[in-house]
């Protein structure tokens, strides 16, 4: 008899697991363009206060951008038309006043990949609060999900050349739509022609103490970008004078701790532009401690594409940043 019961307990797992599982796999693929949010919320508290807070949070500025652009583009729509292929987007955030008081994320709801940020409070004051608290954890699941998506599509069709790995032993992710234009001792530079301007990759080591003090940490960072900008990025020709990529100086640049390939590193955003010549743009610059190697590996993205909208270039030129892997 026991042994029946437990041979029925194992039939009996099997076959909700196997549910569980073909519940997901039959699940369709998300939708959406990259950095876009469905708000699910109904119309009069989207024009509320509750409405305010969520762009406030959701709609807010893009960082180290040489124009006004928010980190999401979103689109309202209320509870009662959230159906059919909408659902399958890749960004959900669900902001309604119900009886129960929450804020929580759930993956893959309706299709896959996908996150939904759902947002409950019984009045405005707890949904507003809910929001408070719980956006900058979403904001954080939504902007990963995003750099998920955009490394898988790279590996559709992915650039060749062997100049990251020949010079600094290390791989990354590139579509075939980048080449390199540059290659010197320390130094690898890639493009891509987009439609008002090109996106650029480049790649250098600095001294494993390049950065001693904390108090000098941005100088010595304008410092690097810009001695690297003179020697191996120049502007266009200008009669007696000279011209290269240089740190924006009338802006100081951000800096945030992060981790690439599993190293301690530093993300940097703020602007270029070229000295004695009226051409500027974004730059996204990652430091990456390699102390295998007694080095600092730099990577850094930056776009030129004047009177053109720069988040969504920016944010593929991190996603193949954040590829980065050492092979040595």
């Amino acid at each position: 008899m026991k042994y029946i019961k437990l041979v029925f307990v194992l039939f009996l797992a099997v076959i909700l697991s196997c549910k569980e599982s073909g519940k997901k796999n039959y699940l369709p693929g998300s939708i959406g363009a990259y950095n876009s949010l469905i708000v699910v919320i109904d119309n009069q508290a989207w024009k509320s206060k509750v409405g305010d807070k969520v762009r406030e949070y959701f709609a807010a500025s893009s960082l180290g951008l040489t124009m006004e652009e928010p980190i999401f583009s979103i689109t309202q729509i209320p509870p009662e038309v959230f159906s059919g292929a909408v659902r399958n987007s890749r960004n959900v955030l669900y902001v309604q006043k119900d009886t129960l008081n929450l804020a929580h994320i759930k993956t893959d709801m309706y299709s896959q990949p996908q996150k939904v940020g759902v947002i409950k409070g019984h009045n405005d004051s707890e949904i507003i609060a809910n929001i408070e608290s719980k956006a900058p954890e979403m904001i954080n699941s939504f902007k990963q999900l995003e750099i998920n998506e955009a490394q898988h599509r790279f590996l559709k069709s992915l650039n060749k050349e062997k100049d990251l790995q020949d010079k600094f032993g290390i791989g990354l992710s590139i579509p075939s739509v980048y080449k390199v234009v540059k290659t010197e001792e320390n130094f690898v530079w890639l493009e891509r022609q987009i439609q008002k301007g090109t996106m650029n990759l480049i790649a250098y080591t600095m001294p494993w103490d390049s950065f001693t003090a904390d108090s000098t940490f941005v100088k010595d960072i304008v410092r690097m970008r810009d001695s690297i900008g003179e020697l191996f990025i120049p502007g266009p020709d200008v009669p007696g004078k000279k011209t290269y990529m240089r740190t924006e100086p009338a802006f100081s640049p951000s800096i945030f701790p992060a981790e690439i390939s599993g190293n301690k590193a530093a993300e940097v955003r703020g602007l270029w532009d070229i000295k004695n010549y009226p051409m500027a743009g974004p730059f996204l610059t990652y430091i990456v401690n390699d102390k295998k190697h007694n080095r600092k590996m730099v990577i850094e993205g930056f776009t030129f594409a004047p009177s053109t909208e720069k988040r969504d270039y920016m944010f593929e030129l991190e996603a193949i940043i954040k590829t980065l892997r050492f092979l040595e």
